[in-house]
């Protein structure tokens, strides 16, 4: 589907997302500076508060906001906001140092992969509410609009599991080591990008045997999905020890998302 609509800022085809209604939820792309700030508080929330970068600002704020459009999911009758996450459309390969993820990873080989790229991040949901399954369909309805009006061929970002520490998601890793690479002629290479703590969390090379039902539970939700529908992983992992996590480089082409379920999705974008 090409974007008839009006296109607005950073190239993203914005009237997709009117009126998306399912079930007690909306879904809306921010419209100003109010509504930013109630992205960032949402997101200080749910990834900062009480974490050791903490800086008692009550908003999660970066450089990365304003090049970003945010979609806000909210309740259809009190407008409280339930959901929210931010989206950089990026024309081809060769915007990929705009991008969040490129901090961290060297995605140099990633810039040959044909068609428009969108790196979606900061993917959370209120404390204390439940993600119902009328909330993520909103949430991922919205998301399927704004691929489909603007073509994207590639959704990306970076991944993260709660806790820094590498032994609490051992199993997971062993997981992504052995089922889920990147292919070799896309896969981020390692950046040199501080001291000790920083330094990259290696993947075994032949990973050793890993418990399924453990490997599932560590992975992060979202992480899950995108495996489900034909994802990618980075070879290592990064630690964050601000937010005290520890995240992978994820990639999905549009292209390799099951028939069955790319239907699904464009059926909750109506």
């Amino acid at each position: 589907m090409g974007c008839a609509a009006k296109v607005g800022r950073q190239g993203i085809c914005a009237q997709p997302m009117l009126a998306l209604l399912q079930g007690r939820y909306t879904a809306r792309l921010a419209e100003g500076a109010d509504d930013i700030m109630a992205a960032q508080t949402l997101r200080y929330q749910c990834f900062v508060a009480g974490r050791p970068g903490d800086d008692g600002q009550g908003r999660d704020a970066d450089a990365f906001d304003p090049r970003c459009q945010h979609v806000l999911v909210e309740e259809a009758g009190s407008g409280q906001l339930a959901c929210t996450y931010r989206l950089l459309i990026l024309p081809s390969g060769a915007g990929l140092a705009r991008s969040y993820a490129a901090q961290f990873y060297d995605l140099e080989r990633l810039s040959a992969f044909p068609g428009p790229m969108m790196e979606l991040g900061r993917f959370c949901v209120a404390p204390g509410r439940s993600p119902d399954a009328d909330l993520l369909r909103v949430a991922w309805g919205a998301m399927t609009r704004i691929v489909d009006a603007n073509r994207i061929a590639l959704l990306f970002g970076c991944s993260s599991f709660a806790g820094a520490d590498p032994a609490r998601h051992m199993h997971a890793l062993q997981a992504l080591a052995s089922r889920h690479l990147a292919p070799a002629a896309f896969r981020p290479a390692r950046k040199a990008i501080g001291g000790p703590a920083d330094a990259p969390v290696e993947f075994a090379a032949n990973p050793v045997a890993f418990d399924p039902k453990l490997a599932q539970l560590q992975t992060p939700a979202l992480l899950r999905t995108y495996l489900m529908m034909g994802g990618w992983v980075s070879d290592h992992a990064i630690i964050d020890q601000q937010l005290d996590t520890l995240h992978v480089f994820t990639g999905l082409p549009i292209a390799s998302i099951p028939p069955a379920r790319a239907r699904a999705l464009r059926a909750l974008a109506v």
